[in-house]
C-alpha cells in the first residue's frame, strides 16, 4: 500500500499538483474541528470540492458553533449554503444536527461511529470522514472514488461503498487508513477518472487490473 500511495502522489505532483480537497481544507483551516467537517462532509453530498469550500467557509464565519447553529433560521441558511445542491434539505439538516449535538453532547462531536450514525443524513462514508478529518482517527471513508479505484487496482472485488468499506479494512494496514480517502479522491478527480482515467500518465500502472486488462500486451 505504501507504494500505491507515493505512487499516486508522485503521477500527481508530475502531472499537475492538485488542489487540496475540501475535506482536508477543512483539517487544514484555523476554524477547521470535528464540527465543522462534520458540518462540511453533509454539505459536500453532490457539489463539488471548491464550491464546498467556499459555502462552509462563509456558513461558519456567521455560525461559530453547534450552539450557534442549532439556534438560526432555516431561511438564513438556505441563503448562507444556497449555491450548493439541495441546499434547502441541507440546511434543516446541519440545523437538525446543531441541535443534537448542542444538546445531548454538550456542543462536541462524539468520537464514536455508532454515535455518529445516528446523527441524522449522517452515513458510515461521512462518520469516517469525521474520524479521519475531525479527529484522526483512523478509519476509511469510502466515496465513488475510493471504491472505483480500490476495484480497478484489483485491491477489492466489490460492488458497493459499503463492501469495499469493510474488504479495506481487512486488506490494509491501520497505519495508512489516515491517508486513503485523501488521496485516492484526488487520484480520482485528477487521474484516475471515471471515464478515460490518465493510464499513461500512471506511475502505479503495473499494480492495476484495470490496466492490465484493458491495456497491457
Amino acid at each position: 500500500m505504501r507504494a500505491i500511495l507515493r505512487g499516486m502522489v508522485a503521477t500527481m505532483n508530475a502531472v499537475k499538483p492538485p488542489r487540496m480537497t475540501a475535506l482536508r481544507e477543512l483539517h487544514e483551516a484555523e476554524t477547521g474541528g470535528p464540527f465543522s467537517v462534520l458540518i462540511g462532509t453533509i454539505l459536500s453530498a453532490r457539489t463539488k470540492d471548491e464550491n464546498t469550500s467556499k459555502v462552509v467557509k462563509k456558513l461558519f464565519t456567521k455560525y461559530k458553533s453547534a450552539k450557534v447553529l442549532s439556534k438560526a433560521n432555516v431561511k438564513d441558511v438556505e441563503k448562507t449554503i444556497k449555491s450548493i445542491g439541495f441546499y434547502h434539505v441541507k440546511a434543516k439538516r446541519i440545523i437538525d444536527v446543531a441541535k443534537i449535538i448542542d444538546s445531548q453532547y454538550n456542543g462536541k462531536v462524539p468520537t464514536s461511529i455508532d454515535e455518529l450514525l445516528k446523527l441524522p443524513g449522517v452515513g458510515r462514508k461521512t462518520a469516517n470522514c469525521v474520524l479521519v478529518y475531525g479527529f484522526n482517527i483512523p478509519a476509511i471513508p469510502v466515496d465513488t472514488h475510493v471504491h472505483r479505484i480500490s476495484n480497478r487496482l484489483g485491491i477489492v472485488n466489490t460492488k458497493t461503498p459499503e463492501e469495499t468499506e469493510i474488504e479495506l479494512m481487512k486488506k490494509i494496514q491501520k497505519k495508512y487508513w489516515l491517508e486513503i480517502n485523501d488521496t485516492f479522491v484526488m487520484y480520482g478527480q485528477n487521474i484516475c477518472k471515471p471515464i478515460s482515467p490518465q493510464c499513461n500518465v500512471c506511475k502505479i500502472k503495473n499494480y492495476c487490473k484495470y490496466y492490465k486488462i484493458n491495456y497491457a500486451s
